[in-house]
């Protein structure tokens, strides 16, 4: 698969994501609360956040994160990331004390290091574990903790390398490097606000 027919295909999976947290909101609609929070520790990174978390029964919800950068702490380093995340709820009170949650995350992103190039996109899956302090009624923090594994493909050269010729296939751009890791997948701590 050729590196534009991979970008294709991660368009086509962003909206069949959208369309499925759509769907999963639009069934929910009787749900009890809806909560929008950001994540703080990215957002001193410089990487601006946005969550959507919704209740979907009486111990679990579902969560969507976003976060977009392009320079982490003035560094070359470009990221657009998503993260849908399942959570049940200890408690048997949702966006309330101890959970575990199962998400994935899917990214893009472009980043120059000790004078290499590393731009692609990756997609992972992880187990997250946290707790939600209730400030006020509707205010509270989220402190959580994930790890996972994160499966990528690259193109990874050093700044110096004339890469559009050297990895270029009747005119199109190939990926040089695939692999995975296994890193933490979130661990920070968000602030959340309830709207309904």
């Amino acid at each position: 698969m050729t590196f534009l027919r991979t970008r294709t295909y991660i368009k086509q999976l962003r909206r069949l994501l959208v369309a499925l947290m759509l769907f999963t909101f639009c069934t929910s609609a009787k749900a009890q609360l809806f909560v929008v929070s950001s994540e703080v520790t990215s957002d001193l990174l410089l990487a601006p956040s946005l969550g959507l978390e919704i209740v979907t029964g009486n111990r679990s919800s579902v969560s969507v994160n976003a976060l977009i950068t392009n320079g982490l702490l003035g560094k070359d380093f470009k990221l657009t990331a998503i993260q849908p995340e399942y959570r049940y709820w200890f408690s048997g009170r949702p966006i309330n004390k101890w959970f575990v949650g199962a998400g994935a995350i899917g990214a893009i992103f472009d980043v120059k290091h000790k004078g290499k190039v590393y731009d692609g996109y990756g997609f992972g899956a992880g187990i997250t574990y946290g707790y939600v302090w209730n400030v006020t009624e509707r205010l509270s923090i989220d402190f959580h903790s994930g790890f996972g594994a994160f499966f990528y493909t690259r193109k990874e050269y050093f700044e110096q390398d004339n890469y559009d010729v050297d990895y270029t296939e009747n005119g199109v751009q190939r990926a040089n490097a695939t692999g995975y890791y296994l890193l933490p997948t979130r661990i920070g701590v968000s602030v959340s606000y309830i709207l309904k």
